[in-house]
C-alpha cells in the first residue's frame, strides 16, 4: 500500500474520473484547448481508458479517466503503471464506497511479483481518496496480494513446510494458535489420505491447523479448508510437461483459504475460526500411491484410486472429515480441483457448489457487489452413481469423464459436515493473460465475494 499516500504531493496531478454520459458536459465547461485536445485524441471516456492533458508548458496538468457507470475497481487499476511515475490525486468527490473501490483498484494495479526480479519501474502514487475506508481497502488489497504471492512462488520455495510457515506467520500476526501434524504422525493421528498422497515426496506431507477466537464462545463456528498441493506431477499417472508447467499453483486453494482467514481475523469478525490446510507434494517414487490402490479415509470410507492425478480431492477428504468433528456452522473449501470447471466457466469465473440455497444466494449477491463473481454449479445427485465402485465405497474419479467438476464436488460432499452450510470453490487461481490490476500469474478469485458472504451470513 506504499503507493497510496496520506496527502497529495506538492506537484500532484489531478485525475478526473468521467463516465461516457458525463464527458460532453464536462468538456463544454473546460477551456477550448482542453476540449480540442480530448476530441483530437479520440477520448470517449471508455472504461479504463485515460488521457493526459498537457498544460501550456507541455507538462501534464490533468489526467482524464474513463470509468464504469457504476462503482468501479478496474478502471483505476489501469493507471499506476500507465501514468508517468509521480504523484496524483482525484479531483472528483466520491462517496465512501466508490472511493474505497478506487483505492483498492489503485493498490491492485500496483502489484507485481518481484521476489526474484526487480521491477522495471515504480508505479505512480495516489493520495488516498478523501472518503475512502482505508482499513477496508487495505484489508482487501493485502489479502489479495498474499494469495497472489503464495501462488506465484515456485515450488522450490513454496513446499509443504514453507506453506505451513506462511500460516504460522499469519497466526502470529493475529494471535491465533497453529498446530502442524507432519510425516508419519499423519498415520498415527488418522489422516491416511493426506499421508498417501504426500508420502512419495522427500518433503513431508502435513496438516496445518489454525484456530482463532473472535468474540465470545457462543459465536458461530466458521471453518475454511484449502487444497495445499504445492506441486503436482500427477503421481504415477504422470502429467505431460505442458500439464505440469503451472502446477506450482496447485496450492492455490490453500492460498485462498489463508487469505480469507486473514481477512476474517483482521476484521475481528465474531466467529470461532478454524483453518485447515493439507499441504503435500504429489511426487513419484518407489512408495508413491498407485492406480487401483484402495485407501481408507479418516472417515472410514474406503476409496479406490482411479487416477493418482485426482489427488486434491483425497487430501481435502481427510481435512473435511476433520472439520466436521468440531460441528461447524459454516464450511468453505477452496481448491484448484478440476480442468472441467475451467472448460465450463473459463479461467476467470470460479465454480461454486453448495448444499445451502441461502449461502448460494449470499455468494452470488456478494460476487456481484464486490465485482468478484462466482457461479453456482449443481450437485446433480444422479451423477453420484458414477463414483460407485465394485471393490471400495467410492472411486476418486468417474470412469466416463463427463461432468468432472460435478463428480469431484459430489466426492467432497461425502466427507463434508452434513449439518453445516458448506460451499466448495473450484478456482483457477491464475490469470493466463494480463488485465488492469490483474497481471498474468497467481490470482485470488472469489475471495472478496466469500468474505462479504461470511459477513452477510453472520447473525446481525
Amino acid at each position: 500500500m506504499q503507493y497510496l499516500l496520506d496527502r497529495a504531493e506538492s506537484a500532484s496531478v489531478p485525475i478526473t474520473p468521467l463516465r461516457k454520459a458525463e464527458l460532453d458536459d464536462w468538456l463544454a465547461a473546460q477551456p477550448a484547448r482542453v476540449a480540442a485536445w480530448a476530441r483530437a485524441a479520440g477520448f470517449t471516456a471508455k472504461a479504463a481508458s485515460h488521457l493526459l492533458i498537457p498544460g501550456e508548458s507541455g507538462e501534464a496538468e490533468r489526467v482524464l479517466l474513463g470509468v464504469e457507470a457504476g462503482e468501479d475497481i478496474w478502471s483505476y487499476a489501469a493507471l499506476p503503471t500507465a501514468l508517468p511515475e509521480r504523484g496524483y490525486h482525484l479531483d472528483a468527490p466520491l462517496e465512501e464506497r466508490a472511493a474505497t473501490l478506487a483505492a483498492l483498484g489503485w493498490a491492485l494495479g500496483c502489484y507485481a511479483f518481484d521476489r526474484y526480479k526487480t521491477r522495471e519501474r515504480q508505479p505512480a502514487r495516489l493520495a488516498w481518496p478523501e472518503a475512502a475506508a482505508r482499513v477496508e481497502a487495505t484489508r482487501l488489497a493485502e489479502a489479495t496480494m498474499l494469495a497472489r504471492d503464495l501462488v506465484n512462488s515456485p515450488a522450490n520455495d513454496m513446499g509443504p513446510e514453507e506453506l505451513a510457515e506462511a500460516v504460522r506467520a499469519e497466526g502470529k500476526r493475529y494471535n491465533a494458535k497453529v498446530n502442524v501434524i507432519a510425516g508419519d504422525q499423519l498415520l498415527r493421528k488418522n489422516y491416511p489420505l493426506i499421508h498417501a498422497v504426500g508420502r512419495a515426496s522427500a518433503r513431508e506431507p502435513r496438516l496445518v491447523d489454525l484456530r482463532w477466537q473472535g468474540g465470545g464462545r457462543d459465536v458461530p463456528k466458521v471453518t475454511l479448508v484449502g487444497k495445499g498441493v504445492c506441486f503436482d506431477t500427477g503421481g504415477l499417472d504422470l502429467k505431460p510437461s505442458s500439464g505440469m508447467l503451472l502446477m506450482k499453483k496447485d496450492m492455490g486453494g490453500a492460498a485462498h483459504a489463508l487469505a480469507l482467514a486473514r481477512m476474517v481475523m483482521d476484521a475481528k469478525l465474531p466467529v470461532t475460526l478454524r483453518l485447515l490446510i493439507p499441504a503435500v507434494e504429489n511426487s513419484v517414487s518407489g512408495n508413491a500411491f498407485r492406480p487401483r490402490d484402495v485407501l481408507k479415509s479418516r472417515k472410514g470410507v474406503t476409496v479406490e484410486v482411479g487416477n493418482t492425478d485426482a489427488e486434491g480431492r483425497l487430501v481435502l477428504a481427510d481435512a473435511l472429515s476433520e472439520a466436521g468433528e468440531d460441528s461447524p456452522d459454516l464450511v468453505l473449501d477452496f481448491a484448484t480441483l478440476t480442468g472441467a470447471a475451467r472448460v465450463a466457466l473459463g479461467p476467470e469465473l470460479p465454480a461454486v457448489f453448495t448444499n445451502d440455497d441461502r449461502l448460494a444466494r449470499l455468494l452470488s449477491e456478494a460476487g456481484e457487489a464486490e465485482q468478484d463473481p462466482v457461479w453456482r454449479m449443481p450437485l446433480h445427485e444422479p451423477y453420484r452413481r458414477w463414483l460407485e465402485n465394485p471393490v471400495a465405497d467410492l472411486s476418486n474419479v468417474s470412469e466416463g469423464g463427463f461432468a468432472g467438476a460435478i463428480t469431484a464436488a459430489l466426492f467432497l460432499r461425502e466427507f463434508a459436515p452434513e449439518k453445516a452450510a458448506w460451499a466448495h470453490f473450484d478456482v483457477m487461481a491464475w490469470n493466463p493473460s494480463a488485465r488492469p490490476g490483474r497481471p498474468k500469474g497467481g490470482e485470488a478469485m472469489g475471495l472478496r465475494a466469500a468474505f462479504k458472504a461470511i459477513q452477510s451470513w453472520l447473525p446481525s
